[in-house]
């Protein structure tokens, strides 16, 4: 059976990311020491330049593993 939902989402809630994770948090530490911009060279090779997608930044898909 379908159904639909009556009530619409009358709010906003705006939420930073900073105040979501704790100041001594261990990936803050680890952030704050390593710089992993070297990532972009070790990977540039593996991406073409004018073809293709937008690709996911090579940085962000290596902290996520």
């Amino acid at each position: 059976m379908l159904t639909k939902a009556k009530d619409k989402q009358t709010s906003y809630e705006f939420v930073m990311l900073e105040e979501l994770v704790k100041e001594d948090h261990l990936l803050r530490k680890i952030d704050k020491y390593i710089d992993f911009s070297f990532i972009y060279d070790e990977v540039e090779e593996l991406y073409c330049h004018d073809n293709g997608r937008p690709s996911v930044d090579p940085v962000v898909l290596f902290k996520m593993t």
